[in-house]
């Protein structure tokens, strides 16, 4: 593994914080966290749905410069405002290295990057945007599809690649082919911040797991976390599971 690091840990100004009884600052995440060190390749934040992990990596993203809807660092649109203040109270500390690429790619927000490049190339300034996502307007794909168009001809390597919830749009077979991926621009110096609910993506080998809890942030080992745990009871006794799930 190639060890080029673009973020290597991320504090929390908690003296500038004006109260940890308002949103975000309220989250359990955020009321014990002082900081986080990255993997240099690959680093998971993971956890149940309102514990902070996207909130926080939202704030990773727009402390790097990233448009908080997602995109490369010279997406500037809005389509609403509505990301948290987090950013604001975060210290990046960075790497000797800077990337020359980069990008901030989120499920629940792609459709409005796909709209911009769309809205910048009918401007016609210049090389067609859509060429680096592999010529075919990433509306007339499907989500997944798109999704994937863009891991594999928009990552151009020596970049810091953030990602919210790629397995949103993708299959177990995509999500496999995308650890793949993943692997090939890890080789190209480059480094990954992905939250995510998938076991198979979060498999990253030597990857560094961050679970958000009630009980704040804790390092797990990938067969320690919930997911994968709940997963292997399902697949391993599922008409049990399914019998108590039910039946009550």
């Amino acid at each position: 593994m190639l060890n080029t690091q673009y973020v290597r840990t991320i504090k929390l100004k908690r003296e500038d914080i004006p109260s940890f009884k308002k949103y975000p600052f309220n989250l359990p995440s955020l009321k014990t966290l002082d900081e986080l060190s990255f993997h240099p390749n690959v680093t998971f934040l993971i956890g149940e749905n309102g514990m902070g992990k996207s909130t926080l990596l939202e704030a990773i993203a727009t402390a790097l410069g990233f448009n908080p809807e997602g995109g490369s660092f010279n997406f500037n649109f809005s389509t609403y405002d509505s990301h948290s203040p987090l950013g604001d109270y975060l210290k990046v500390i960075k790497g000797i290295e800077k990337p020359r690429d980069g990008f901030f790619l989120r499920a629940e927000s792609f459709y409005n990057v796909a709209s911009n490049i769309e809205e910048l190339d009918r401007e016609g300034r210049g090389r067609r945007i859509i060429d680096s996502f592999g010529g075919v307007s990433l509306h007339e794909q499907s989500h997944g599809e798109a999704f994937f168009a863009t891991f594999l001809h928009r990552f151009g390597g020596n970049g810091i690649y953030i990602l919210d919830e790629p397995e949103a749009a993708l299959s177990p077979l995509r999500q496999m082919s995308m650890l793949t991926r993943i692997h090939d621009l890890v080789q190209e110096n480059s480094q990954f911040i992905i939250a995510t609910h998938s076991p198979i993506i979060m498999a990253y080998p030597e990857a560094r797991i961050f679970e958000f809890s009630e009980e704040g942030i804790n390092e797990r080992r990938l067969e320690e976390t919930n997911h994968y745990q709940i997963m292997k009871q399902f697949f391993d006794d599922k008409n049990r599971i399914l019998h108590h799930l039910l039946n009550g």
